[in-house]
C-alpha cells in the first residue's frame, strides 16, 4: 500500500465509528497478548478489538467477516461467512468478506498448529466452532448494548437480519446504531450456541459472496496489480531439472522495446520490463547455455521400469493386519494387477504470479496466498527481516489444486530473488507463462501400485497384499517430521494403508525412491488420487473373480463402516443399480461402475454409467454422486465442487499425462494437456446425506472415486479393465 493510500485510509479510519471483534479457542490465549495490530485492506471502522479478529461492524451496517482462507473458487469465502453470519443473525445482504493479513498467531488453521494456511480441504472443518463463537460473540454484545440503552433484560431481545428489537418496547435498532456501544461490551466468554435446528442460513440457498465481482471484472487477481514504477518479470527456466546457468548473452533480449534488466536468479534469467509482453518477448530472445552436469536425464517410461522392478522387492511396511502370507498360502484363488500413475500438472486457469515491493520496513506481498506462515518465513530468511516485517495481501486465486500452496515456496521466492537482484529499486511481478507452468514443475507424482487378493475354498476375501513405489511428496517439506512416520510417506500410501473393508489379512508397503529429482508436490485429493484408482478397480476384479456384485461385495465388506455404507446405499439406489441400462447405437457398449472412497473425513460414493464406442472412445453419460460430509453449510455449493471435481478427475482420466523424455518435459500447453471439454461432461447429480455432525472437507472428495467408477463401468461394458491412466482408446477397441 502507498503512502498516499495509507494516508487515506487512516483519515477514513478516524472519522468512522464501529465494532471489531475477535474470537480465540481455549488453548490460543497466546494470541490474545499479541495486542493491536493492523486491519486490512478495506477496513470499516476503527480497531476496538483485534486478538483472532474474524468480524467487524460499521456503523454503515456493513458486517465484515475476515477470512483466513484463500478463496480461489472453491466457495471458502461465501462458506466461512455464512458460519459467522448465522450466529450473529446478520443480514446476509450487507455481509462482505475480507482476506485476511499473513498472522499466525490471530489466524492460523487450528488443524496445522501454528501455521496459516488453506488446504487439506480444512477450511470449513477447522473454522466451524472458531466462527460460530465469533459470530455468537458478536451477537451478545450487540444485545448487551441494547439492553444497556433501552434498559431492558437482555434475554427479551431478539436478533434477526442485522436488527435488533424488544417487542415489550417496540425498541429496534440496527447493527451499525448499535456497534459504537457494542463495542465497549465486554467480550463474553459463556456463549450459547445455535440449535441446527434454528439454522436460517447454514444448510440453505444463499448466494455466493464472490460470484457478482467476478462476473463484472471487479474481483482482484494477482494480474489486477499495478505499482507504480512496476516491472514484470519472466524467467528463463533450465530446460531439465537439476540443470543450472552456464553462462546468458543478453544483447537481443535488452533490444526488446519494453525490457529493462536482464538478471541471473538461482532459477534462471529473469527478463525485468515495463509489461508482460514485452519481457516475455525479451524472456524468448534471450540466448541460454545451461549447465546439465548434474541434470535429470531420464524419461518416464524408465522411471516406469524402475518402478516395476523395485516393486518386485519388500518395501517399508505401511499398514499390517492378520497374516497376510498365511492367507495366501491357503488361498484357493489369487487375483493380481498392477497400475500405472503419470506425473500429473496442476494446470489451474491462472498460473503462478506474484508481486513483491521490498522497502526500508520490510517487504509487501500481493499474490492468490494459499501458504502464508511458509511463505512469510522464506520471504523473511532471504530478506533478513523478521516474519513480521513480511505483509502478505492475499487476493483471489485463479485456481491451485495444490499449486499455490507449494512446500518450498517456489515461484514466491523466485520472484523475491528477482527484487533482490535488483537491489529492490523496483516493484516486481513475476508472471509465469503456460508453459512455465506445466514445465517448470510442480506435479502429482508418478506411481507404480502391484495388488493382490487372496480368495478362499469358500468364496471369502481372505488377504490383501498392496505395495506402491513412488516419490514422496513430504520428503523435505515443513510437513516431514510429523508426516513421515519410519521412513513411510502417509500421504502416498492415504486409502490404501486405512482401506475400510473388512479383509482380515492385509498388508500395504511402500517404496519411496530418494533419486528422482522431478518436483513433485499434492495434487487435488493427493494420495487418494491414485489409491483410490487402484482399490476401488482391483476389488472389483476380485468380485468377478469371486462372482459377486460390486456393490453387494462393498456392502458385505463395509458392515462396520456406516458411513461409507451409507453413501454407497444412496448412489446406488439413485442411480438404479440393477436395473438394465438403455442400449447404445449398434456398435456401442454400455456400462455402469461404482466406486467408494473416504478422504478429508468426508465420504463419497460415485456410480458412472458409459459409453464405449467401436474405436474405443469413452464417452461418460452419467455421474450420480452421494456425499456424506456432515453438516453441508452451503448445499449448492457442495454440489458444484463436488460437480467439479468430477471434470477434474474425468479430465486426468481421459487426458491428464505429463511425460518426460531425456529429462524434458514435453507437454507445454493445453494443446498437449487437455482439460475436459464441456461436450465431454457428464450429468452429474449430487446427493447430500442429511446430518448434524460437525462439517467435513468437501473440495476434494469428489474426485478420488470418480476415475475408478468410469473405470468399472468401462469394465461392465467391455471386460476389460484398465490399469493405466489416462484411458488409452486402443485398449478398448472392438
Amino acid at each position: 500500500m502507498n503512502t498516499l493510500e495509507n494516508l487515506s485510509r487512516r483519515r477514513f479510519l478516524q472519522g468512522s465509528a464501529g465494532l471489531t471483534l475477535g474470537f480465540f479457542l481455549p488453548g490460543l490465549a497466546d494470541a490474545a497478548a499479541a495486542g493491536p495490530g493492523k486491519a486490512g485492506e478495506g477496513a470499516i471502522g476503527p480497531i476496538h478489538f483485534e486478538p483472532n479478529a474474524f468480524l467487524r461492524i460499521g456503523t454503515d451496517n456493513t458486517v465484515t467477516v475476515i477470512s483466513k482462507h484463500l478463496e480461489m473458487g472453491q466457495g471458502t469465502y461465501t462458506g466461512l461467512a455464512t458460519i459467522l453470519a448465522e450466529e450473529l443473525d446478520a443480514d446476509w445482504k450487507t455481509v462482505r468478506i475480507e482476506g485476511a493479513p499473513a498472522d499466525a498467531k490471530r489466524y492460523n488453521n487450528l488443524f496445522w498448529g501454528p501455521a496459516q494456511g488453506t488446504g487439506g480441504s480444512t477450511a470449513m472443518a477447522n473454522s466451524w466452532e472458531q466462527l460460530r463463537k465469533a459470530g455468537a460473540a458478536g451477537r451478545a454484545m450487540l444485545v448487551g448494548a441494547a439492553a444497556q440503552q433501552w434498559s431492558v433484560p437482555a434475554a427479551e431481545i431478539a436478533v434477526r437480519d442485522g436488527v435488533v428489537s424488544h417487542a415489550k418496547s417496540k425498541h429496534r435498532a440496527t447493527f451499525g446504531e448499535l456497534a459504537e456501544l457494542a463495542a465497549k461490551q465486554p467480550v463474553p466468554t459463556d456463549l450459547k450456541l445455535k440449535d441446527p435446528k434454528d439454522f436460517r442460513l447454514v444448510g440453505k440457498a444463499v448466494k455466493r459472496k464472490d460470484s457478482f465481482d467476478k462476473t463484472n471484472g471487479q474481483a482482484r487477481f494477482t494480474q489486477d496489480v499495478q505499482l507504480p514504477g512496476m516491472l514484470v518479470a519472466v524467467v528463463a527456466h533450465p530446460p531439465r531439472f537439476g540443470a543450472t546457468v552456464k553462462s546468458f548473452d543478453a544483447g537481443r533480449a535488452k533490444s526488446v522495446k519494453g525490457v529493462v534488466d536482464v538478471v541471473q536468479i538461482p532459477q534462471g534469467v529473469a527478463v525485468l520490463a515495463t509489461d508482460t509482453w514485452s519481457a516475455k518477448k525479451g524472456r524468448d530472445a534471450l540466448s541460454v547455455s545451461w549447465d546439465e552436469s548434474h541434470a535429470f536425464t531420464l524419461g518416464s517410461d524408465e522411471i516406469l521400469a524402475r518402478y516395476r522392478e523395485l516393486a518386485k522387492t519388500p518395501g517399508l511396511v505401511a499398514h499390517q493386519s492378520g497374516d497376510p502370507d498365511q492367507a495366501f498360502g491357503k488361498a484357493a484363488k489369487v487375483v493380481r494387477a498392477s497400475y500405472d500413475f503419470p506425473y500429473l500438472a496442476h494446470a489451474a486457469m491462472e498460473p503462478m504470479n506474484c508481486v513483491i515491493r521490498l522497502g526500508d520496513g520490510g517487504c509487501e506481498v500481493w499474490n492468490g496466498e494459499q501458504m502464508q506462515t511458509g511463505d512469510q518465513h522464506a520471504l523473511a530468511g532471504l530478506f533478513g527481516l523478521k516474519p513480521e516485517q513480511v505483509s502478505i495481501h492475499m487476493l483471489y486465486a485463479g485456481g491451485s489444486f495444490g499449486r499455490r500452496a507449494s512446500s518450498h515456496s517456489d515461484y514466491v521466492l523466485e520472484a523475491a530473488h528477482i527484487v533482490k537482484a535488483i537491489n529492490g529499486r523496483a516493484p516486481v511481478k513475476l508472471v509465469w507463462m503456460r508453459e512455465d507452468d506445466m514445465r517448470a514443475g510442480y506435479y502429482r507424482p508418478l506411481f507404480h501400485h502391484a495388488l493382490e487378493a487372496a480368495v478362499d475354498g469358500d468364496g471369502r476375501l481372505t488377504g490383501w497384499r498392496h505395495r506402491l513405489v513412488g516419490q514422496s511428496i513430504m520428503a523435505g517439506s515443513p510437513f516431514a517430521s510429523g508426516m513421515i512416520k519410519d521412513g513411510v510417506d502417509l500421504v502416498s500410501v492415504e486409502g490404501a494403508a486405512n482401506l475400510p473393508y473388512a479383509i482380515p489379512n492385509l498388508k500395504v508397503d511402500l517404496h519411496t525412491p530418494q533419486d528422482i529429482p522431478v518436483p513433485v508436490l499434492w495434487w487435488r485429493s493427493v494420495g487418494s488420487s491414485h489409491t483410490a484408482y487402484s482399490t476401488e478397480t482391483f476389488l472389483d476384479q476380485v468380485a468377478a473373480a469371486m462372482g459377486k456384485d460390486p456393490v453387494a461385495l462393498r456392502q458385505e465388506l463395509l458392515a462396520q463402516h456406516p458411513r461409507h455404507a451409507g453413501v454407497l446405499k444412496l448412489a446406488a439406489e439413485k442411480a438404479g443399480w440393477g436395473t438394465p441400462l438403455k442400449p447404445g447405437k449398434p456398435g456401442e457398449r454400455r456400462g455402469r461402475g461404482v466406486a467408494v472412497h473416504e478422504s478429508f473425513n468426508t465420504f463419497v460414493a460415485e456410480v458412472a454409467e458409459v459409453t464405449v464406442a467401436r474405436d474405443g472412445s469413452v464417452k461418460v453419460d452419467r455421474m450420480v454422486c452421494a456425499v456424506d460430509c456432515g453438516i453441508a453449510i452451503n448445499p449448492d455449493n457442495v454440489r458444484a465442487q463436488v460437480e467439479g471435481a468430477v471434470g477434474f478427475a474425468l479430465s486426468a482420466a481421459l487426458h491428464g499425462e505429463i511425460t518426460l523424455k531425456a529429462g524434458r518435459v514435453e507437454q507445454g500447453n493445453f494443446d498437449g494437456y487437455p482439460p475436459l471439454r464441456i461436450h465431454e461432461m457428464p450429468t452429474v447429480e449430487v446427493h447430500i446425506v442429511p446430518s448434524t455432525a460437525a462439517p467435513t472437507g468437501i473440495g476434494e472428495p469428489g474426485v478420488p472415486p470418480a476415475a475408478p467408477a468410469v473405470a468399472n463401468a468401462i469394465a461392465a461394458a467391455t471386460g476389460k479393465h484398465l490399469t493405466r491412466l489416462p484411458f488409452n482408446p486402443a485398449d478398448l477397441a472392438a
